[in-house]
């Protein structure tokens, strides 16, 4: 069955960043849904061969919430998890955000204050807050402390899947990629290309592989990489990041970056890491 996370709470408390960060730890997500569609929506993603295993429907303001209880209730008779996601902030929290946005609160009628709109909305969602299987109170929380505690919640068991490790290879006289958060020289190992042998082979070989990996100074380098990452990972996991991206570059991007970059990718994926590799400039 699937695992089904409602994702409900006051106007201006965090909901579409919720949903931001969940879509990001891989849950399928469905924003600002009307809870008489939750039976469909659960019901359109078993049909989808098993790809939703984590779905979140992020449910509108209190005009939609009516319902919500008997919605979830039905979801469990039915043998699914589904659990209730409540986020709320204090009143005066509330009012300075939208008042910082300058947007108008959706429960808002031209007759009360911001202040009474929120009040009123606090009360109609009391009932769905009493049951709630989760509360966040987002007062005084930044977007990363946010997702820090979905992380925490709702993320893998090891908080470093979190984040979406890419390295690509690439070649200097190319340029340097512009998608990159982190650039590696490794111009300084022995070229291949001037071993005439070697030189119509790529980085996916293993004679090419076994001549650059071979250097002492190849495993030095792929050593404190790896106590680099080890440093900095958790790091950007703090800060609210999903994706780093490393280029490693060499000349023509065809030999040396090529077989660091798959041989950094070997050594994280056996410490439990999933990254993804990719290689440029190899055809050129």
């Amino acid at each position: 069955m699937t695992d089904i996370l409602v994702v409900t709470g006051l106007s201006g408390a965090g909901r579409s960043q919720a949903a931001d960060d969940l879509e990001d730890l891989g849950w399928f997500v469905v924003d600002n849904l009307p809870v008489v569609l939750i039976d469909k929506v659960v019901e359109l993603s078993g049909e989808a061969g098993g790809e939703i295993t984590k779905l979140c429907l992020v449910v509108g303001h209190a005009r939609h919430q009516a319902a919500i209880l008997d919605a979830v209730g039905s979801l469990r008779q039915q043998g699914h998890t589904a659990r209730i996601l409540f986020l709320e902030a204090s009143t005066r929290e509330l009012v300075r955000r939208y008042e910082a946005t300058r947007r108008k609160h959706p429960m808002s009628d031209g007759v009360l204050g911001l202040e009474s709109v929120i009040e009123h909305e606090r009360t109609a969602m009391s009932p769905v807050k009493a049951v709630a299987d989760l509360l966040i109170d987002t007062t005084g929380l930044s977007v990363h402390q946010l997702r820090h505690q979905l992380v925490q919640l709702f993320g893998p068991e090891n908080p470093g899947d979190s984040l979406q490790l890419s390295f690509s290879s690439f070649g200097f006289k190319h340029g340097v990629p512009i998608d990159a958060d982190m650039v590696l020289d490794v111009r300084f190992l022995p070229n291949p290309h001037w071993d005439e042998a070697l030189r119509p082979f790529s980085g996916l070989d293993e004679s090419v592989r076994d001549f650059v990996l071979g250097q002492s100074l190849a495993e030095e380098f792929l050593t404190r990489v790896q106590e680099l990452l080890h440093l900095i990972v958790p790091a950007y996991v703090s800060e609210g990041r999903s994706y780093l991206t490393i280029a490693i570059g060499c000349t023509g991007g065809r030999h040396r970056s090529v077989a660091m970059a798959e041989e950094i990718g070997r050594r994280l994926t056996a410490a439990g890491h999933h990254p993804r590799i990719t290689h440029r400039d190899i055809n050129l």
